[in-house]
């Protein structure tokens, strides 16, 4: 396949981040929403840390997650995340581990139509907001579902996902089922692909995303959120259920993209 192509033709242009967060990138896997968008250490201020779990298993290594403690402008066509035919689904989980500056309020991530119209926003913090307007401006913004409560920046890592299918929006937090909502969306909802996706923040917005961050991903299978915390980031005493993709803590401060590069191409996933 043309993911195994990639391993074996070692294409110097291949980012070494991505390719040691997204092993399972297939035909059938979830969208990773951080290496469609091209997030990487070599942008000022992201580095490179210890993520969700300092060891796991069979081992005394640490996860990988993306540091960033400044703004950062990250954007794309979203057609970039959905390429050729490919649409957004009707029905889908959006799944994210994170650790955010405690305090803070702000969107992960926004997805625009082609007039600029935000038609998904994730909001991260306290009470967040599921924003989600269809083709034709449904839910109106008074009607967004908003979980009431809950408390997504309180300094700790969080894995966090939402389930939508028919009318209703599900929000799992660290693998506990929270509360399902009304998405008072039409009938045959569509969230175009011929705008743009932006990353921590919104359009002229202040408020930026600072903090860690380890996944983000869109799945097209809603019951992938209540399974998010067995098939994707389980606990730590679980080994990563798609490969090792870990350093030794100590290194995590210091490795480059060479010996990253060195580490993926010794593990061959074809």
């Amino acid at each position: 396949n043309s993911f195994c192509s990639r391993c074996n033709g070692k294409s110097s242009n291949v980012n070494s981040i991505h390719c040691l967060l997204l092993l399972f990138s297939l035909p059938g896997s979830p969208i990773d929403v951080l290496q469609a968008l091209d997030l990487s250490e070599s942008m000022e201020g992201v580095f490179l840390e210890a993520g969700f779990c300092t060891s796991r298993r069979g081992g005394e290594e640490a996860d990988l997650a993306f540091k960033i403690d400044k703004k950062i402008q990250l954007s794309a066509p979203t057609k970039q995340l959905f390429p050729g035919n490919s649409k957004f689904p009707e029905t889908f989980s959006l799944m994210v581990t994170l650790r955010a500056k405690k305090g803070s309020q702000f969107f992960l991530l926004s997805v625009y139509d082609d007039q600029g119209v935000q038609q998904l926003g994730l909001e991260v913090g306290r009470s967040p907001v599921f924003l989600y307007e269809d083709q034709h401006g449904q839910p109106s913004p008074q009607k967004y579902p908003i979980f009431r409560k809950i408390n997504l920046t309180d300094g700790k890592w969080h894995r966090i996902a939402y389930s939508v299918q028919n009318k209703s929006v599900t929000l799992y937090l660290d693998c506990q089922k929270v509360e399902t909502l009304d998405l008072l969306r039409g009938d045959d909802a569509i969230i175009s692909t011929d705008g743009v996706t932006v990353f921590g923040t919104r359009l002229l917005d202040d408020n930026v995303f600072e903090g860690e961050i380890q996944q983000l991903l869109i799945s097209d299978d809603a019951e992938d959120a209540d399974k998010y915390c067995e098939n994707y980031l389980p606990d730590c005493d679980s080994a990563l259920p798609y490969s090792s993709l870990m350093l030794d803590l100590d290194k995590v401060s210091t490795v480059t993209n060479h010996r990253l590069l060195k580490i993926f191409f010794d593990f061959d996933p074809c």
